[in-house]
């Protein structure tokens, strides 16, 4: 072909972008969203012709307003909304319907019925898991006792020793005639092999894939993934956190012991973890399983004995994702921060924070209170990690105290408040948990749950290297370098 003939079709591709890149610059603008992350984005589609619009349109299209994924027709979720909007009314019409313990918390609580339509909670029991070979364990053995049903679902379910051996007990459960039901993401569990998935089908377990990743058909859902780490067990007790399915999960990896938070429930939050994972299974089958009372049995609640009365505790279940009206899970954050009066303890492997959660820890610290963040000395992602590390200079000048985990790899997503609330789930403290990943988290109202998590926390400060101002600023070039590149992407993260 001539030179001009190639001229002339560059000049037709190079419009087309410009076109479309303008077009794609301005649904950004008219969004009235980050600025921060409106110009990241304008700058994506401008330095790079066509690589720019493919990334746009699979990371930087807003699923939550568009409602791509529907939650219309779920006949248990609706319920569930009804009885949050008589709780709220009735809260607000008298906030000491909510007793002594929760009456301080009125107004997170009431922010969390509207945005997440959450409701308030009581349990019997919580169990706290912070290795995840505990965790697990834990798990393990309550699937060996299910007796009706097994609703698993992770992020990661990996063909190695753990992943077999859990299939194994899967697989022998469904032939006893238990109902299993295991759900993974097609993005964190894209090495399980199709064997591995066929051996759990046969024995007759439903495998069902979350967004699968193929080539031939990528859309604009590829961005947004299901983060959550759910088990139900017979509708009575339930698990969530940071543990998935994995080797390393249970025996380290490279930089050691795999230190995380998990816990396991026994009360009506076991219905919420319920009502989630069927949600799920209906994003992705488009059908429902019809309400039975084996999938939410009548749940033992404390009660007076002898004359005492055992403790009720009580929590939010705060399910978010691109499906949800609001970042449920990340107002949460905000509203919980703002309310500490004393301390603020934190705990995440990755932390990219928005302005908003970022603006509320630093202010947190300027009034005093003492806030303390727990960051892994190493990572899984090298881009994640160097993120991460721009953000301890203005953290530190601030006066947070920032702690790097050095024996092994700390996963947990914890924030503790006063040692009088807590917050314990999937979420981890960046724009991915916040904006795009399907999340879940509790919310738990009780001093003693929040002194089991920040007694754990003041142990594992052993086991870090406080960082100061003096420390931080003598870091080597290259690390100031590739923390500032990589903070330039934390916001397409």
């Amino acid at each position: 072909m001539a030179n001009g003939g190639w001229q002339i079709i560059s000049a037709i591709l190079y419009t087309m972008n410009f076109v479309l890149a303008i077009y794609a610059a301005t649904s950004l603008i008219l969004r009235k969203h980050d600025p921060v992350k409106t110009l990241s984005w304008i700058c994506v589609l401008i330095l790079l012709p066509y690589i720019g619009l493919i990334l746009y349109f699979f990371f930087g299209l807003n699923n939550r307003k568009k409602k791509m994924f529907s939650r219309k027709g779920f006949a248990d979720l609706k319920a569930k909304k009804e009885i949050s909007k008589v709780q709220r009314e009735a809260i607000i019409k008298d906030p000491n319907i909510l007793g002594k313990d929760l009456v301080a918390y009125k107004k997170i609580i009431l922010q969390n019925i509207k945005s997440g339509g959450t409701i308030i909670e009581s349990n019997s029991k919580i169990d706290f898991y912070f290795t995840g070979r505990d965790a697990l364990d834990a798990m393990y053995n309550s699937i060996q006792n299910a007796k009706k049903h097994i609703h698993l679902q992770s992020y990661i379910i990996e063909n190695d020793n753990i992943g077999k051996k859990f299939a194994a007990l899967l697989k022998q459960k469904a032939t006893q005639g238990v109902e299993v039901r295991i759900i993974y993401d097609g993005l964190g569990s894209y090495k399980l092999s199709e064997e591995f998935i066929k051996n759990l089908t046969d024995a007759g377990v439903e495998m069902l894939c979350f967004s699968p990743v193929k080539l031939l058909a990528l859309t604009s859902k590829l961005n947004y993934r299901n983060h959550r780490k759910i088990l139900v067990v017979d509708g009575e007790e339930g698990f969530l956190g940071g543990v998935n399915i994995a080797d390393r999960y249970y025996y380290g990896n490279s930089a050691g012991d795999w230190h995380d938070t998990h816990i396991k429930v026994r009360g009506e939050s076991v219905k919420s973890l319920q009502l989630c994972f069927l949600l799920d299974r209906y994003f992705i089958k488009n059908h429902k399983i019809r309400r039975r009372k084996k999938y939410y049995p009548e749940i033992d609640l404390p009660s007076s004995q002898n004359g005492t009365t055992s403790e009720s505790i009580f929590s939010q279940t705060i399910i978010s994702g691109p499906d949800s009206s609001w970042a449920s899970i990340m107002q949460c954050y905000f509203s919980t921060i703002t309310s500490a009066l004393n301390h603020i303890y934190i705990v995440t492997p990755y932390f990219t924070p928005n302005e908003s959660i970022l603006n509320a820890i630093k202010t947190a610290a300027l009034s005093s209170i003492d806030v303390r963040i727990m960051l892994p000395e190493t990572s899984d992602s090298k881009i994640s990690h160097y993120s991460t590390m721009s953000y301890i200079s203005e953290l530190l000048d601030a006066g947070v105290k920032i702690y790097l985990f050095k024996k092994g790899f700390n996963h947990s997503k914890v924030v503790s408040i006063d040692g009088k609330m807590s917050i314990v789930g999937s979420a981890n403290m960046d724009v991915r948990s916040f904006e795009h990943n399907f999340e879940i988290m509790q919310v738990l109202y009780n001093s003693t749950c929040a002194e089991t998590i920040e007694k754990n926390f003041l142990h594992e400060l052993k086991s870090c290297r406080q960082i100061n101002s003096n420390i931080w600023s003598k870091r080597s070039k290259k690390n100031k370098i590739l923390e500032s590149l990589a903070r330039l992407c934390s916001p397409l993260l």
